[in-house]
This record gives structure tokens, sequence and C-alpha cells, in this order.
């Protein structure tokens, strides 16, 4: 039975880095491509970025039976520290943790939508 998890990740964008990369390699980790029907086959998931400046914070809300396979995945594009975009520019980051989170209360609501896609 798939059920919801977080992953928290703080990283350091290069400068002109575009901060929807790690988020784009995420995506492209777990699905293949950027662009592509639903749903996402290895894993639903959602991707956010907090913070200002070149330090920031990632957190991966995901659903899934094989939680330890998507944590690892989702780690190891994280700790590529790079992602060409569609439009061929290249956004480099640095990581500096990548570990489990807890799906917070104001997620819930999310969690269960990826849970049923």
């Amino acid at each position: 039975m798939r059920e919801a998890f977080a992953h928290d990740a703080v990283l350091e964008l290069a400068e002109g880095s575009d901060e929807r990369a790690p988020g784009g390699a995420v995506t492209v980790a777990l699905c293949g491509e950027l662009d592509h029907e639903p749903p996402c086959p290895v894993a639903p998931h959602h991707t956010s970025l907090s913070g200002h400046g070149h330090r920031r914070r990632v957190r991966v809300l995901f659903a899934t039976e094989d939680e330890p396979v998507v944590r690892r995945t989702i780690h190891a594009a994280l700790g590529t520290g790079e992602f060409t975009g569609p439009d061929g520019v290249v956004s480099r980051w640095v990581l500096h943790s990548s570990t489990p989170g807890t799906v917070s209360d104001d997620e819930r609501a999310h969690a269960a939508r990826l849970i049923d896609s």
C-alpha cells in the first residue's frame, strides 16, 4: 500500500542557477523526463524550495510503496549537483544535507492526493 513521506535537503545554488533545477533533477530521476503524462511512474511527488539567497531548503513530498528506493533516488538526484534545463542552461549546486523528513499536518491533504494519484 502506498504511503506518503517527506525528504528534506539543504543546498547552495551557484550564482545564476535556476532555482527550479533541483526539483527538475528529482523529477527526471523519478519520472525519466520533466514532461510526462500522470501518474509519475516511480513515485508521485512534489518538490518545493524555500529560503533566500544561495542557501536553500528543498522539500520533496512523495508517495510510494518502496520508501528506501525513492529516498535513494532523491538523494542521488540532488547529490549530482547539477541539472541541465530544457533551455540548455546548466544549473549547479552543492548539497549540504539530505535527510528523511516528516509529513506535516499542513501537508496531509496534499500527501493524500499523491497517494491517490
